[in-house]
C-alpha cells in the first residue's frame, strides 16, 4: 500500500451530517447533474453542500488554492492538484462527439497554425491542453472568459478561438467557421472518448466519505435521467440567456453514461491524457492514486 492510500484510509471523514463546500459551473449539464444532490433529492450519507457556481476556469483556480472540498474541475488542472485531491468516478464529462472547437472568421489550415493567434477558455482548461497537445509549438495564446472568445474571434481581436459550452452550438449565427474539432482529433488520434471535466475531491476527506459522495453523485445524475422536468427551474435560473433547445442540447452532449460512472472505458482515457500531458511536460509527473481504491 502507498503512502497515500495509507493517508486515504487513517484520514479522519467528517461524519455524519457534515456540511462540504462544492464548486460547479451554472452550465445546464452541471446543474442538471448536480440538482438532486443539493437539494436532498437523494441520500448522501447525511452530508450537505454548500454550492458555489462559477465558470470553469474559476473553479480551477479555486480547487488550485486548495478552497473547495469539491469541485468540478478541468481534466487538465486534475494533473496538478493530485496531491491534495482525487477524482470521483461519477458527475463529470467525458464523450464523444463533444469536445472543443476551434473555430475562426475564415478558412484556416490546422497544420498552419504557427504564428496566429488564438484565444483560448483559459489557462488550465482542457481545451487548452488539447490545443497544445495538437501542436506544441503554438506560442501566441491567448486566454479569455469562455463567453467572450466567439466576439473576439468575430471582430479580429484573435485569429482564431477554441470554444466551449453553448459555443459549440451558436458559433455559426456570427458568422464564424469550424477549423478543427479537438475531440474529434483526440478520438481519431487515441480510440478514446475525450474527458473534458471530473469532479475532483479533497483527499483528506477520507475513504468512506469520499465513497459516500461517489456514490451521492451517481444517484443524482440517475435521478436527474428519471426526472427530467424536475430540475429545469434551476437549470433556467442560471442559464437565463439560453433557449430552452440550447439548454437541452447542451445536457444531451455532455451528459451521459460516463456521467453515471466512468467505468473502466472512461478510466483509461483519463489515464492516458494526464499521461500524455505529463509527457509533454504540460503537467507534473505524479505518483498518487487516482481514484478511491
Amino acid at each position: 500500500m502507498t503512502t497515500s492510500n495509507c493517508e486515504l484510509l487513517n484520514a479522519k471523514d467528517p461524519g455524519p451530517n457534515a456540511k462540504l463546500s462544492l464548486g460547479f459551473s451554472p452550465c445546464p449539464n452541471d446543474t442538471f447533474i448536480f440538482h438532486a444532490l443539493v437539494h436532498g433529492r437523494v441520500p448522501c450519507d447525511g452530508i450537505s453542500f454548500s454550492e458555489r457556481l462559477e465558470d470553469v476556469e474559476t473553479l480551477n483556480r479555486m480547487a488550485l488554492g486548495g478552497l473547495l472540498d469539491v469541485s468540478k474541475v478541468s481534466y487538465h488542472l486534475l494533473g496538478r492538484i493530485l496531491k491534495d485531491y482525487l477524482l470521483l468516478r461519477s458527475g463529470g464529462a467525458l464523450g464523444r462527439g463533444c469536445g472543443p472547437l476551434l473555430v475562426a472568421r475564415e478558412p484556416l489550415d490546422p497544420a498552419k497554425l504557427k504564428g496566429k493567434k488564438i484565444a483560448l477558455p483559459g489557462q488550465f482548461t482542457t481545451a487548452a491542453l488539447l490545443l497544445r497537445l495538437f501542436d506544441p509549438s503554438l506560442s501566441d495564446l491567448v486566454y479569455l472568459p469562455f463567453e467572450k472568445i466567439m466576439g473576439a474571434v468575430a471582430d479580429g481581436s484573435v485569429d482564431a478561438g477554441v470554444i466551449i459550452h453553448e459555443s459549440r452550438f451558436t458559433f455559426a449565427s456570427l458568422g464564424l467557421r469550424q477549423v478543427l474539432d479537438l475531440g474529434q482529433w483526440w478520438e481519431c488520434e487515441t480510440g478514446h472518448p475525450i474527458p473534458l471535466g471530473g469532479i475532483a475531491a479533497r483527499r483528506s476527506l477520507g475513504r468512506n466519505t469520499l465513497l459516500a459522495l461517489e456514490q451521492g453523485l451517481t444517484r443524482s445524475v440517475r435521478y436527474a435521467f428519471d426526472h427530467p422536468g424536475e430540475a429545469r427551474p434551476y437549470i433556467r435560473a442560471h442559464s437565463q440567456e439560453m433557449s430552452d433547445q440550447v439548454c437541452d442540447a447542451h445536457i444531451g452532449l455532455y451528459v451521459n453514461d460516463y456521467s453515471l460512472g466512468l467505468g473502466s472505458e472512461g478510466e483509461a482515457a483519463v489515464r492516458l491524457l494526464l499521461e500524455r500531458a505529463t509527457a509533454a511536460e504540460i503537467i507534473p509527473p505524479s505518483s498518487e492514486p487516482l481514484f478511491i481504491s
